[in-house]
């Protein structure tokens, strides 16, 4: 089964330096049918006007991930972890037991989007920790590279759950394909362009819910990035 999200069924809130876009619940957006999917509890995509950013804020039992599609966020937590992410990058924090961290747009002129993630973890009261790694453009292109997961997968930075998320650039007519395991579902976000899931048309900031599937077909009906998330 296949739920598409059109991205104007999503909650939204306008802040001015903040234009945030919600697929799940998430703050003062509640949707008793969107709490969340498997381990995945949020997934917002966020513009930042140049300059602003998140102050110091803490969170805990948490694994966030941070994808930058255009501009950069600069971090900086408690544990000493610090960078700046740029487009193509990804970074990840385990919150565990407490961390506290801020996140800004370093440019003076250049809007920050990014699309951040929380997954539930597998256990609480972890260590907390940062990472970032930059992924090269020309390996997700017409493929399905993994960025992030919870064991060791080709470089993919790691995470305390059971989750692989998979980034893809499609041309136009190109297609990938991905075997859900028994038992696994998957969320699909199109963060540029359009794509078609198994046959069903999904636009720009659309997403897919998809459950009971074995064989996915993501084919580009123009060139499009994706997001793919494999999950129990």
């Amino acid at each position: 089964m296949i739920t598409i999200r059109r991205a104007a069924e999503r909650g939204h809130a306008n802040h001015g330096w903040l234009d945030t876009w919600h697929s799940f619940s998430f703050d003062s957006y509640y949707d008793p049918a969107h709490v969340q999917f498997g381990p995945l509890r949020v997934l917002n995509e966020d513009f930042v006007a140049p300059g602003a950013g998140f102050p110091p804020h803490p969170h805990r039992d948490m694994e966030i991930i941070t994808i930058v599609l255009e501009g950069a966020v600069a971090h900086r937590d408690s544990t000493g972890g610090e960078g700046v992410t740029r487009a193509g990058d990804v970074q990840v924090m385990t919150a565990g037991k407490g961390v506290v961290h801020s996140e800004y747009n370093p440019s003076d002129g250049e809007r920050l989007h990014l699309l951040q993630i929380w997954i539930l973890p597998d256990a609480r009261g972890r260590t907390p920790r940062y990472d970032q790694k930059a992924f090269p453009a020309e390996a997700r292109r017409n493929a399905l590279l993994p960025v992030v997961a919870g064991s060791d997968t080709n470089g993919a930075l790691r995470i305390h759950q059971d989750v692989t998320l998979y980034a893809s650039e499609l041309d136009a007519g190109k297609s990938v394909t991905h075997t859900l395991a028994p038992g696994r579902r998957a969320y699909l976000f199109v963060s540029k362009g359009g794509v078609a899931v198994n046959g069903q048309a999904l636009g720009q900031s659309d997403a897919a819910a998809i459950e009971g599937e074995t064989l996915l077909e993501v084919r580009g009906a123009a060139p499009s990035e994706v997001l793919l998330i494999d999950l129990p």
